[in-house]
C-alpha cells in the first residue's frame, strides 16, 4: 500500500504514523534507538504489504496487466488505491480528507529528527509537493507513476501505465472496494494482538 492507506490504517499517534512511513525506508536503520510505537509502526507496515501482496484480489488484479508491466502491477496498483481511497474517502474515514493529510504532515514533520536521510528528503518532498492530493486525480498518479518509472535503473516497460489504469479502471476499483475493508479488518486485528503483547512479527 502507498503513504495515504498507511497513514490511514495507523493508530492516531505521532509516533505510530512515523513507523508506519518508515517501513519503507528500513536499510540500515539503527533500530534500538527508537521509541517503541515506532517499532510497532514498522512492524504494521510490514503486516499490511504482506497482507496485501498474498491477498486474492490483489493478485488476481496484478495478472490482469500487460506482460510488459505486470512485474511493476503491484507498485501501480500500491498507488492507485490511494487514489480509490481519497475517492471514497468518507466510507472508510470520519475526519475530513484535507484536515487528516495536513495533520500527518505535520506531525511526521515534528518528529523528522528521528527518520534516516533518506526518508526525511522523502517526506520533505511528499509535503512541499503535496503528494497524497496530487492522487485525487488520474493524472497525478500518472506523473506520480512515470516518476518512480524514470527512478529505475533497470531496462523496463513501466513508463505510461496509466493508460492500462484507465482500461480497468472499474475493475480497480470494485476490487479495491472489497479488498480494503479486509485490510482494515487485517490492521484492527494487528493492533489487537499488539495490545495484547503477542508476537506478530
Amino acid at each position: 500500500m502507498n503513504y495515504l492507506a498507511h497513514l490511514c490504517l495507523s493508530p492516531d499517534d505521532d509516533l505510530s504514523r512515523l513507523g508506519n512511513i518508515m517501513g519503507d525506508f528500513t536499510r540500515d536503520l539503527d533500530r534500538e534507538k527508537l521509541p517503541g510505537p515506532v517499532l510497532t509502526g514498522i512492524q504494521m507496515h510490514q503486516s499490511v504489504d504482506g497482507f496485501t501482496d498474498s491477498h486474492p484480489v490483489v493478485r488476481g488484479l496484478r495478472k490482469k496487466f500487460s506482460k510488459d508491466r505486470r512485474r511493476f502491477s503491484g507498485v501501480v496498483l500500491d498507488v492507485v488505491f490511494d487514489h480509490f481511497l481519497i475517492k471514497h474517502w468518507h466510507s472508510f474515514m470520519d475526519v475530513e480528507l484535507d484536515d487528516f493529510v495536513n495533520d500527518c504532515y505535520h506531525s511526521l514533520w515534528q518528529n523528522r529528527t528521528l527518520m534516516p536521510d533518506r526518508m526525511e528528503m522523502v517526506v520533505g518532498w511528499m509535503i512541499s509537493r503535496n503528494w497524497i492530493k496530487t492522487y485525487t486525480e488520474l493524472e497525478g498518479v500518472g506523473r506520480a507513476l512515470d516518476g518512480l518509472a524514470g527512478r529505475l535503473k533497470i531496462k523496463h516497460n513501466f513508463h505510461g501505465s496509466i493508460s492500462e489504469v484507465k482500461q480497468m479502471y472499474s475493475t480497480i476499483e470494485l476490487g479495491f472496494l472489497e479488498f480494503f475493508p479486509e485490510l482494515n479488518e487485517h490492521s484492527q486485528s494487528f493492533l489487537e494482538n499488539t495490545d495484547q503483547g503477542l508476537d506478530i512479527s
